[in-house]
C-alpha cells in the first residue's frame, strides 16, 4: 500500500440511518460506517490496528508516516444516558400516575415517550445484569443477587468471558464510558483487595466508575469506591450520597464534553434511591406531609384512575386485588395508620429528590448543547416497589436480614428519626402493593407483573418527533442494549477480547419510536426468581407464585405449585385467571417455559432462602473456606462480610499485638460493621472494651477498669458461645498480656448478616461508628496496630 493511500484510510467512522414509514411498513437502511470499504471490521472488538508495510527510508524529513490509528464511534452516534431509578413499582411515580412528584421524568416524558409494558426480572442484579449486557440474566450467571449465588450455571454471579457489557462495546467503538451510583453485578467474594477485578464496573466497559459495589448504601455514610479505590466522602455535615454522585456525574460530563466534545458519552446513572435504607433530607420529607392519611387503598383508588387518564393503562382496567396478607387500612390501629403514613412519606420524598438530582444531570448535558443528540432512557425502578420490610415496615432493615419482627411499638418509637442518619428504615408491605397498581405483587415475584413491570420514558429529540406519547410494545429490559447499538449505527460484535460472544438475546426497540402501531418484536421472555417464574408468550402471561417475599417458606413444592393463565391482552391489570377454563393453554405454556428455561441455564430452580447466605452450602466461593482464623493489619478497611471471616454462632477469640504510645491509648484496633449492628474491640480513655451493638437496638459492653500501660500489649477479647439457635448469646472477657481485665455476658448476637454495606476496619471505624464512645469521629488508634487474629474457637 502507497503512502497517499494509506492515508485515505479513515477509521473515525460516519453512520447513516434512514428509516421511512409508508403504509405500516418500516424500512431500514444502514451503513454502520464509511470505513466499511477499507475493511473496517466492528464485529470483532477491539478492532485491530491496521498493518503497515515496514518503512525504508532512512531519513524522517523524507519519509511519510502513516495515518493515525483511532477508533472514532459513527459520525452522528447520540451520547447515551440511562438512569435507573432503584426499587419504584409501576405506579409509584407520577409519570405513570403515582402520589410521588418527578418531575424530571415528566418533562422528558412530554418530550419522548412513555413505554407501558416495559419489563424487568423482578429484583436487582439479574435486572442490572440484563440491562448491562442485553442477555438474560441467567446468562449472565446473574439468577438473584450476588450474595446468594450458587455453583450452578446461571447462578455463579460472575458474569462469563462470554458476555461483554454494553459498555465495553461502545468503549472500544469510540464512546466515553462513565457509571455513576449502585453497582451490584460483581461476584460479593471478589470486592476486596485481591480481587479479581476484571468484573468491577471499571473492569467492564465503564472508563470512570463512581459509587457503591453492592446491593444498597447508607445514602449519609456510604462505602465509596472511586475505580477501583475506596474512597472517603466528604466531610460535610449535609452530606448524602444521592447529591455527592450527581455531582460527580455533573464534573464528568462537563469535563469529557469540554476535552472531546465530538466524542459521545454512555452515562449510566444508577442511584442507590430508592432502595432501602430510605434516607432523605427532612425538607424532602415535608412536602409530603399528611398526603398519605387516606391509606393505600384509596392512593390504589386513585393511582388507577390517574393512569388512566395519562393512558398508560386502558380506561376497562381494574384493580388486581390485593394479596390476602395486606390488610385493609381501614382495618388497621390508629398507631398503625400514624405509622404506615409516616413511611410513606419519608419514601415519596426520597423518591422525588432522587428524580430532582436526576434532573440537575440532564440540566447540565443540556446546558452543554447536548439535548438533541443524547438519548435518554429513564427507568423507573429495576424491580416492582420492594414489600421486603413486612407488615410493619422497619427502623433498621438489618432485623429482617436477621428474623427479628420489629413490631409497629417498636418502630413508633422514633417516628421522628425515619429517614435521618439514625434510622435504616424500609416501609411496609401494603405500601409496595399500592406502589404496584394496578398489579397484586411486588419485587421479587417474578410470577406477576407487578414484580416486572416498570415504567419506562425515552428520549431523543433529534429523532424521536413524539412528543407526549404512549407506546405499547412489549419489552424487556435486555432490549436496552440492542437498542442503543442500533441508535448509535453499531452491529452486533461477534467476538470480544478474544472471546466469541453469546448473542444479544434483545430486541431493539426503535423500530418503535416513530411507528406507535407497530406490532411487539419481543414476543416470548421467561422470568424466574428464587422459585418464583412465569412465561410471556404472543400476549399470554402463564405464571406460579411459590413464595411472596414476607413469607418464610415455599407455599408449595416446586413440582406441585399452582399456575395461573392470563390473556394479558384483554386483562391488563392480570384479574381473570383462566387457568381452570384454559388448561391446555396453560399446559402449552408451561411446556414453553421448561424450554426456554433449559435454553437459558434456569434449571435447577432453586428457592432455598436463609440457606443461599452460607457459601459452603451452595458451593459459592469463600475466600475463608478451610481457614480457621484470619490475621490482618493497620489500613485494611472496609472488609465485607463476604471476604472476612465469619465469627457468627461461633466461639471465638480477637488477639491483637499493638504498641500503646506514651500519654495513653485511644481508638479502634478492630470493628466490623457500623450503628445499626456490629462490635468493636477498642480503647476508650486507655481501658480495653468491647462493645456488641445488637441490631442497633441493645448495647452489650464488657469493659476493663484499668488503662493499658504504654508499650507493646498483647489485648484479647474472648467470646464463649452458649450454642443453640443461631443468634444465641454468650459471655465475653478481655485479656491484657494474659490477665483477665473484664468479664460480661452477651445475650443476643446477629444470627445471620451484620450489615448489607458496612465491612471490618482495622485501626478506625469507617461508615457509621459502631458505638459513639470514641474520641475521635471515625475512631482511628492512636498507637501501632502489629497484627490482628481473629480465630475461630
Amino acid at each position: 500500500m502507497h503512502n497517499d493511500q494509506r492515508s485515505s484510510v479513515r477509521i473515525a467512522a460516519g453512520a447513516i440511518l434512514v428509516f421511512v414509514l409508508a403504509g405500516g411498513l418500516h424500512h431500514r437502511a444502514a451503513r454502520a460506517n464509511d470505513g466499511a470499504a477499507t475493511g473496517l471490521d466492528r464485529t470483532v472488538l477491539p478492532i485491530p490496528e491496521p498493518k503497515y508495510p515496514p518503512i525504508t527510508e532512512l531519513d524522517v524529513r523524507h519519509a511519510k508516516a502513516p495515518p493515525r490509528f483511532e477508533v472514532k464511534a459513527p459520525a452522528g452516534a447520540p451520547n447515551v444516558l440511562n438512569v435507573l431509578i432503584d426499587d419504584m413499582g409501576f405506579g409509584q411515580s407520577s409519570v405513570f400516575g403515582g402520589p410521588i412528584h418527578m418531575g424530571t421524568v415528566e418533562r422528558l416524558a412530554s418530550r419522548g415517550l412513555r413505554y407501558n409494558q416495559f419489563h424487568t426480572t423482578a429484583l436487582c442484579s439479574p435486572t442490572r445484569a440484563a440491562l448491562l449486557s442485553g442477555r438474560n440474566h441467567h446468562v449472565c450467571n446473574m439468577g438473584s443477587i450476588t450474595e446468594t449465588a450458587t455453583a450452578f450455571p446461571g447462578q455463579t454471579g460472575q458474569r462469563p468471558n462470554s458476555v461483554a457489557p454494553l459498555a465495553e462495546m461502545l468503549r472500544l467503538n469510540g464512546f466515553t464510558t462513565a457509571a455513576f451510583g449502585k453497582s451490584h453485578e460483581t461476584a460479593a467474594w471478589e470486592v476486596s483487595t485481591s480481587g479479581p477485578t476484571n468484573r468491577w464496573p471499571t473492569r467492564s466497559g465503564f472508563d470512570k466508575f463512581y459509587g457503591f459495589i453492592g446491593g444498597e448504601a447508607n445514602q449519609w455514610a456510604p462505602t465509596l469506591y472511586d475505580g477501583l479505590n475506596q474512597v472517603e466522602p466528604p466531610k460535610d455535615p449535609n452530606y448524602h450520597f444521592m447529591t455527592d454522585m450527581t455531582n460527580q456525574a455533573i464534573a464528568w460530563t462537563k469535563a469529557v464534553k469540554a476535552l472531546t466534545p465530538e466524542k459521545p458519552f454512555f452515562l449510566y446513572f444508577a442511584p442507590g434511591a430508592t432502595h432501602a435504607p430510605h434516607h432523605v433530607p427532612k425538607e424532602w420529607i415535608a412536602k409530603y406531609k399528611g398526603k398519605f392519611d387516606q391509606g393505600w387503598d384509596k392512593v390504589r383508588e386513585q393511582t388507577l384512575a390517574r393512569q388512566k387518564e395519562l393512558g398508560v393503562v386502558p380506561r376497562d382496567a381494574n384493580l388486581a386485588p390485593k394479596p390476602a396478607a395486606i390488610k385493609d387500612w381501614d382495618k388497621l390501629t390508629s398507631d398503625e395508620q400514624k405509622l404506615f403514613a409516616r413511611q410513606m412519606e419519608v419514601f415519596a420524598g426520597y423518591g422525588e429528590f432522587a428524580d430532582s438530582e436526576a434532573g440537575r444531570l440532564v440540566q447540565a448535558i443540556e446546558d452543554l448543547g447536548q439535548k438533541d443528540n443524547t438519548l435518554i432512557f429513564y427507568i423507573v425502578g429495576d424491580n416492582g416497589a420492594s414489600a421486603e420490610g413486612g407488615m410493619n415496615g422497619l427502623f433498621n432493615e438489618g432485623t429482617y436480614f436477621n428474623g427479628v419482627q420489629e413490631t409497629v411499638e417498636d418502630v413508633l418509637k422514633h417516628y421522628d428519626e425515619l429517614g435521618g442518619p439514625s434510622s435504616y428504615g424500609h416501609y411496609a408491605a401494603g405500601w409496595a402493593v399500592a406502589g404496584d397498581t394496578p398489579f397484586t405483587w411486588t419485587k421479587q415475584v417474578a410470577a406477576n407483573y407487578g414484580g416486572t413491570r416498570n415504567p419506562m420514558v425515552v428520549r431523543w429529540p433529534s429523532r424521536i418527533k413524539g412528543s407526549g406519547e404512549v407506546r405499547s410494545q412489549w419489552h424487556h429490559v435486555i432490549d436496552i442494549a440492542p437498542t442503543i447499538l442500533e441508535a448509535a449505527g453499531l452491529p452486533e460484535p461477534k467476538v470480544v477480547n478474544g472471546t466469541a460472544q453469546t448473542p444479544i438475546e434483545g430486541v431493539s426497540l426503535v423500530y418503535s419510536f416513530e411507528n406507535p402501531q407497530a406490532g411487539s418484536r419481543h414476543t416470548t421472555q421467561y422470568f424466574e426468581i428464587f422459585g418464583n417464574r412465569a412465561l410471556y408468550h404472543d400476549g399470554w402471561l402463564a405464571g406460579t407464585v411459590h413464595r411472596a417475599p414476607w413469607e418464610a417458606k415455599p407455599r408449595a413444592s416446586l413440582r406441585d405449585d399452582a399456575w395461573e393463565l392470563y390473556d394479558t391482552r384483554t386483562d391488563f391489570s392480570l384479574l381473570n385467571n383462566l387457568a381452570a377454563t384454559n388448561p391446555a393453554k396453560l399446559k402449552e405454556m408451561q411446556a414453553l417455559f421448561l424450554k426456554e428455561a433449559v435454553k437459558f441455564s434456569v434449571l435447577p430452580l432453586d428457592d432455598r432462602s436463609l440457606e443461599r447466605l452460607n457459601a459452603a452450602l451452595v458451593g459459592r466461593p469463600d475466600l475463608m473456606a478451610g481457614r480457621n482464623s484470619l490475621t490482618v493489619f493497620a489500613g485494611m478497611t472496609g472488609m465485607t462480610e463476604n471476604v472476612f471471616i465469619n465469627l457468627k454462632n461461633h466461639s471465638h477469640a480477637i488477639t491483637a499485638e499493638v504498641d500503646v504510645p506514651e500519654g495513653g491509648g485511644e481508638g479502634v484496633i478492630l470493628c466490623q460493621a457500623g450503628r445499626f449492628g456490629g462490635w468493636s474491640l477498642y480503647l476508650n480513655a486507655g481501658k480495653p472494651s468491647y462493645t456488641y451493638n445488637w441490631l442497633g437496638l441493645k448495647r452489650y459492653d464488657v469493659a476493663a477498669s484499668e488503662v493499658v500501660p504504654p508499650g507493646r500489649a498483647t489485648i484479647r477479647f474472648e467470646f464463649a458461645y452458649d450454642g443453640g439457635k443461631p443468634g444465641s448469646g454468650g459471655t465475653g472477657r478481655i485479656l491484657v498480656n494474659g490477665k483477665k481485665v473484664a468479664e460480661g455476658r452477651i445475650e443476643k448476637t446477629h444470627a445471620y448478616i451484620f450489615s448489607a454495606d458496612e465491612g471490618a476496619d482495622v485501626g478506625r471505624d469507617g461508615g457509621t461508628p459502631v458505638v459513639d464512645d470514641y474520641k475521635d469521629d471515625d475512631g482511628r488508634f492512636n498507637g501501632t496496630i502489629r497484627s490482628v487474629t481473629a480465630a475461630l474457637e
